[in-house]
């Protein structure tokens, strides 16, 4: 059964979409207080998992905190180890690893997520002259 959508829920899927860094829960729910200042955090988290269980968005599990992306087709992550930023990584997703251990196991994959972790190129860069 379709979900109706709200306005608060309107607001959260603007916001996630409104930004490219991969914002936090909290992050978004910042952009949103910022428009409805009666929304509450239970209301932004639980509106973010509606969105990303509909496909509207995808949530991105990384070891810092949960963020959201507005690109809903499968890609990969970079996750930088020091100061907790998010990207896109720059490599087509592969399908032939979900048909591989589908064939190994039996299990019928539907995705796998891959999240490389290590030092963006500004920590590098700190580190270095630091």
């Amino acid at each position: 059964m379709p979900r109706k959508n709200t306005k608060q829920r309107q607001l959260i899927l603007e916001a996630v979409r409104s930004r490219a860094d991969h914002p936090s829960a909290d992050e978004i729910y910042l952009d949103v207080r910022e428009r409805d200042s009666r929304i509450s955090r239970g209301t932004v988290y639980r509106n973010l998992s509606i969105l990303a269980e509909s496909g509207e968005i995808t949530h991105v599990k990384v070891p810092s905190a949960d963020r959201y992306d507005l690109r809903r087709e499968k890609h990969y992550h970079l996750f930088c180890t020091r100061c907790g930023a998010v990207y896109d990584a720059p490599m087509p997703y592969q399908e032939e690893y979900d048909l591989s251990v589908e064939a190994a196991t039996g299990f019928r994959i539907q995705r796998h997520r891959t999240i490389f972790e290590g030092l963006c190129a500004g920590c590098q860069s700190q580190a270095a002259s630091g």
